[in-house]
């Protein structure tokens, strides 16, 4: 067995940030010369940066992902008796936000081969909330998992049947397109994370709230900023601090700019891993009209810690999102649905994500594959 052509990252921050580093730093020294660290002029930059790229109608810089998705919850004015439907298999923000706004996570399961919610499900537990009673149908939160838009064609027709709202969690698909629209413009409105991992990081925490539908944009954002109005006088509603700071402001404005060589970058890497791996693994496959985001390159394949312990002896780093469907985990306990989640549960068992970013060779990605090919056969 050959070594690998030189180490290999599971995400390489530290080559991006050289490549942007002098941009980045002189942002800094400007935010220094104009000390204005909260609300400074890169807010808004990066606002009209992110609707020029999506095509989005209007964006908020938020303080995380998290941020992104509690703030049109709260605008929603969701409370107690609302059920919010939401996808199993995926991290747990999406489930915390909805009680951290007050409404009942009511969990979907996924399907098999684009791990992403399942329209058939959904349809299911919908009937199931408005027969029992106890909860009132109002939100729809689709994530398009590891980089993969979810089945909007679905989602939106569900969602007028019952007249229920949909927010996106796109938290792992910025750069990926559905019909044409990039993620930020799919649904009414979207939620995007900065976390540093993700295809578009900042260099701490951050976010964005992202309107195709402007309607909620003013009740977003006061909520963002105390809950207080334009003028910053009065309170109008309740809100906290969800702002995002001119320093992460600038740092996403300067990967912004060359995300679109990166995005493209990636789309290599993932080609190469869909010819190498074709009839080997599971694939995480996508529908017509779909294009990728790269968030994360992730498959499905049997005995999948026995293959990573493999791999990581023979210097290709992977890594596993997510071991534990959020139904079976202890936070989210009360809201099991009776009989399991049986994809959901199947995947969290065979998942394994390989490394995904701009800056893997493509020797890199045929030695990744090549080991992994290996250790599925022996």
């Amino acid at each position: 067995m050959s070594a690998p052509p030189a180490p290999i990252a599971f995400i390489d921050l530290k080559t991006q940030q050289a490549r942007v580093r002098p941009q980045i730093e002189a942002r800094f020294s400007a935010i220094l010369d104009h000390g204005q660290y909260v609300n400074g002029p890169e807010v808004a930059e990066l606002e009209a940066a992110l609707c020029a790229f999506t095509g989005a109608e209007k964006a908020l810089a938020v303080a995380s992902g998290t941020d992104a998705l509690l703030i049109p919850m709260m605008a929603m004015g969701l409370g107690a008796g609302d059920a919010v439907f939401l996808p199993a298999f995926t991290y747990n923000a999406t489930a915390s936000a909805v009680i951290l706004a007050g409404a009942t996570p009511v969990f979907v399961d996924v399907l098999g081969d684009d791990f992403c919610i399942d329209p058939a499900d959904l349809e299911r537990r919908i009937e199931a909330v408005n027969r029992e009673g106890r909860l009132k149908p109002r939100l729809i939160v689709p994530v398009d998992l590891f980089g993969i838009p979810a089945d909007y064609e679905a989602i939106f027709g569900l969602a007028g049947m019952h007249e229920l709202m949909v927010l996106a969690d796109a938290a792992q698909s910025f750069g990926a397109r559905w019909k044409g629209r990039w993620a930020g413009a799919i649904a009414p409105v979207t939620a995007t994370s900065f976390f540093p991992s993700k295809a578009l990081g900042a260099f701490g925490d951050g976010g964005a709230v992202l309107f195709r539908d402007p309607e909620l944009y003013e009740a977003c954002e006061e909520v963002r900023w105390h809950g207080t109005d334009s003028g910053r006088k009065e309170s109008v509603r309740v809100g906290f601090n969800g702002r995002m700071d001119s320093l992460q402001c600038a740092v996403v404005l300067e990967k912004l700019s060359i995300f679109a060589d990166e995005l493209e970058s990636r789309r290599k890497i993932a080609a190469i891993y869909d010819e190498r791996l074709s009839g080997v693994v599971d694939p995480q496959r996508y529908g017509t009209g779909c294009e990728r985001g790269h968030g994360l390159y992730t498959v499905a394949l049997d005995r999948r810690d026995e293959v990573q312990a493999a791999l990581k002896a023979d210097g290709a780093p992977t890594a596993v999102y997510y071991s534990q469907p959020l139904h079976r985990m202890k936070a989210f306990a009360a809201y099991a649905p009776e009989g399991g989640l049986p994809q959901c549960e199947r995947l969290a068992e065979r998942v394994l994500s390989l490394p995904m970013h701009p800056y893997l060779t493509e020797d890199q990605a045929h030695y990744i594959a090549d080991r992994l090919i290996a250790a599925l056969a022996d």
